[in-house]
């Protein structure tokens, strides 16, 4: 394949992420200057030599020679688990293609890292030097992270420069995260240290650290100061804002381009690069809102005065220096804006009104585009406000004084004004993204053949800001070559298909490299941990959080078609031995039911067990237990009738609520139960041509103890660990699959379980038992059978109800499933 342009390719775990944002933001503007292709793969961090990779990492290993020049690989992304030797190895597999790294340093590879040393050095020094700090506590990375460790190791550094003891009991740790920065400052006030300052290795943990202190009854800034790393957009916005090290994320990515086009030209290039950061200090300090260089104690320069007097060219150029210091804009971008906005300020004093105000407008818009913080032009006012307070020689010209304080007024307006204009852009198209992948998710997850997932991309491709894409899977069972599913140029989708095409080509010839430059973004169409699809590869511009739904999306999809067209398979082979194999018939038929059981229960907040036996002759009892963060979803329902049928509309509503509940975590129940029954009453209705239909209740469980749950089944047993006693929860909805519609009857309700409280879902092969003289179990008897054993372990209850079942009626005609849960409340 002949290339006209070279291609780079740029390598990380995510594409949204504030570390990961700001290095695409860099590189991408890097490409477009150098006039190069790029090629943006994103799988997972890697895994443990050993361990079994996962699925969605197949992307790195497709791309090579053939469809790249350069690899530019954001290694702080990657090397959580494998650390600098893993990343070593992985970066050196790409060999002889030329490598760079970022964030970690590799021997033997071009290397650009932050001064990570001296930026914790800075944030210690601040406590300790400026504010007179002497306990100064610290919650650093995981201990696999070079980044991590050097931020340590700096830790320590600093308190022994300045003479101060390294107390353990005052440094914990986490990953990097909110929620691992909230138990770690837990575990710090659990051990009743003293502390007056908090240093965090990144701004996630440091929030989360807030907010446990806050919590504690501890108030930052006034008991305790805090300081972040990384400069994260959120820590502008938190309350208190957070002081942090600002790391020049956006340069990494311009400099790791401008590397690999300089080893392509055969030119030579430092192993190792070292980037400054700079100190941002907001309220979480009690220092409020300023941006210093590296290396200068800020409070120590705001005593130093007025400059002294310099000559007129001189005192313009650090003047310059000085505005171009105070915004962090990537290098190369907007090169000599201090210049032109300066000199704009002399025309306006010069009496051509407007022109500073003009010019202002225009640079702000320009930095927008660059990824700059346009609140840190209020800086910039400030400075200009501070050298033209006094005129010629210390002289003050009253009428001058006072048009100058007029038009610093008007340009701290204008910047306010941009801000907010720009920050309501960004949150408008992340609503309008969050809103375009809710609406896909329900599509792709009642998407249950190929031709109709194509439809399904034709429509809400284009909605996302996709003019280009192309959806490829794999053609043979070596996984060398692909096939197009779906190729859409210009916004429209191309009808005509290419042939398969090899894998590391990752799409069609033509595709990724043409007359003009271009951007694209290559992501795994995969499933769990083991199943690899396909590729899809779209073009970028989108917004960023579509990319990392949209490869869950695709690769449930794609896995609930295979699952589909494997179930229809059966229901044909069922249909030619109909007779003749009802035997092996069931045998499929339990084999579908019971291999769809979750084989780990494990819920935050509850104990959890279940079991299922089927009858004799195989229904469709259903039962799910699906994990999120912060809670989960209980599933149960039961398809009328029996055999393979049964068993294939349960499967369908297993693989559609399992996609909906893991796409849209805190969804409404009632609004899932609604989109999976127009699915099911299609499929069934008109493809299968069968009346099945099924009860299914779907309960969202929060880990304070709120239960939201919405659709029709038995109803709902909980023991309150209070009374000792049962209470029963009617659900009122209606079954699924029997009407095209249940929007309006479908309704969410909720109840609360308290610490100790036993839940029990059930399907009515219980119940409904009947003994010798007709007499069912019953719901009375089900309720007494719970409350004899409601204190003892979940298995116990669960066996204690089997075993009553059984002796009840030792043949059972039904299905029996049971779900008991015990409900432990945060302590």
């Amino acid at each position: 394949m002949t290339k006209k342009r070279r291609t780079i390719a740029l390598l990380m775990d995510f594409v949204r992420g504030e570390y990961q944002s700001e290095v695409h933001f860099g590189v991408e503007r890097a490409t477009e200057a150098h006039d190069v292709n790029l090629v943006i793969a994103f799988g997972e961090t890697l895994a443990l030599p050993g361990a079994a990779e996962a699925a969605q990492n197949s992307i790195y290993h497709l791309l090579g020679p053939e469809t790249v020049d350069g690899v530019i690989v954001a290694s702080t992304t990657l090397c959580h688990h494998v650390g600098v030797e893993g990343m070593q190895r992985f970066c050196r597999s790409y060999a002889p293609l030329p490598v760079c790294s970022i964030g970690v340093a590799i021997d033997g590879v071009p290397s650009l890292v932050v001064d990570n040393a001296s930026g914790i050095e800075i944030a210690v020094g601040h406590m300790v030097d400026d504010h007179g700090r002497r306990r100064v506590a610290y919650i650093g990375g995981p201990a696999n992270n070079e980044e991590a460790e050097a931020r340590s190791r700096a830790y320590l550094r600093a308190l022994a420069a300045r003479s101060l003891p390294h107390d353990p009991g005052l440094v914990a740790s986490g990953k990097f995260t909110i929620d691992s920065g909230r138990t770690a400052m837990r575990e710090l006030l659990a051990r009743e240290a003293e502390f007056d300052a908090l240093v965090v290795a990144n701004d996630n943990m440091a929030l989360g650290a807030i907010e446990a202190l806050s919590t504690h009854g501890v108030r930052v800034p006034k008991d305790v100061l805090v300081c972040g790393f990384d400069d994260a957009v959120i820590a502008r916005f938190a309350k208190p804002s957070l002081s942090t090290i600002r790391q020049p994320i956006k340069r990494l990515g311009a400099r790791a381009v401008d590397t690999i086009v300089r080893m392509l030209d055969g030119e030579p290039v430092p192993e190792t690069s070292l980037f400054p950061v700079e100190l941002t200090l907001r309220e979480s300090c009690s220092c409020g809102m300023q941006v210093e260089a590296a290396g200068a104690p800020p409070s120590r320069a705001a005593r130093r005065g007025p400059p002294p007097p310099a000559a007129p060219r001189q005192a313009r150029e650090e003047l310059a220096r000085k505005l171009e210091q105070s915004v962090a804009i990537p290098a190369g971008s907007l090169q000599g804006w201090p210049g032109a906005l300066l000199s704009a300020l002399e025309e306006e004093l010069a009496g051509k009104e407007g022109r500073f105000l003009q010019a202002l407008e225009a640079l702000l818009e320009a930095a927008a585009r660059e990824g700059a913080l346009l609140e840190h032009f209020q800086g910039v006012i400030t400075l200009l406000r501070a050298r033209f307070l006094d005129g010629p020689g210390g002289r003050r010209d009253a009428a001058l004084e006072d048009a100058l304080e007029r038009l610093w007024h008007a340009a701290r307006i204008v910047i306010g004004s941009a801000s907010v204009r720009f920050e309501g852009r960004q949150r408008l198209n992340v609503e309008l993204a969050a809103l375009y992948l809710s609406w896909s998710a329900r599509s792709f997850a009642t998407c249950l053949s190929l031709p109709v997932l194509q439809r399904m991309m034709a429509s809400e491709l284009p909605k996302m800001q996709f003019s280009r894409a192309v959806v490829s899977l794999y053609d043979d069972a070596q996984r060398t070559t692909m096939k197009p599913l779906f190729l859409m140029e210009d916004g429209r989708e191309v009808e005509a298909l290419p042939a398969s095409f090899p894998a590391r080509n990752l799409a069609p010839e033509g595709f990724l490299f043409g007359a003009e430059r271009r951007s694209v973004i290559a992501l795994p169409v995969a499933f769990g941990d083991a199943e690899k699809f396909g590729v899809a590869v779209l073009n970028s511009g989108a917004n960023e959080m579509v990319y990392d739904a949209l490869r869950l999306q695709l690769g449930s999809a794609v896995k609930a078609a295979a699952l589909h067209w494997e179930v229809v398979r059966q229901v044909e082979l069922r249909e030619r031995l109909e007779q003749e194999k009802v035997r092996q018939e069931s045998v499929v038929a339990a084999r579908i039911q019971t291999t769809l059981v979750p084989a780990k229960l494990e819920v935050e907040g509850l104990e959890l067990c279940a079991a299922m036996k089927p009858a004799a002759e195989v229904g469709g009892d259903y039962y799910d237990v699906i994990a999120t963060p912060g809670g989960g979803w209980l599933g149960i329902g039961d398809v009328a009738g029996h055999g393979l049928a049964a068993g294939l509309v349960m499967l369908m509503i297993q693989s559609m609520v399992s996609a909906l509940a893991r796409s849209e975590p805190t969804a409404s129940p009632g609004e899932i139960v609604s989109a999976v029954n127009g699915a099911v009453y299609e499929n069934v209705r008109s493809r299968l041509r069968r009346d099945e239909h099924a009860t299914l209740l779907l309960l969202r469980y929060e880990r304070s103890g709120r239960v939201t749950f919405a659709g029709a089944h038995d109803d709902i047993v909980v023991c309150r660990a209070r009374t000792g006693r049962c209470v029963c929860i009617q659900s009122t909805g209606v079954w699924i699959g029997a009407l095209p519609v249940i929007d309006a009857m479908t309704r969410d309700a909720e109840f609360v379980l308290e610490d100790g409280d036993v839940l029990a879902l059930y399907s009515d092969g219980v119940t409904e038992a009947r003994n010798a003289h007709r007499e069912q179990f019953g719901l009375e008897r089900l309720c007494a059978t719970i409350e004899a054993v409601q204190s003892s372990p979940v298995e116990a209850i669960r066996d204690r109800i089997l075993r009553e079942v059984e002796v009840w009626c030792p043949s059972p005609d039904d299905d029996i499933t049971v779900v008991v849960a015990r409900y432990r409340a945060p302590r």
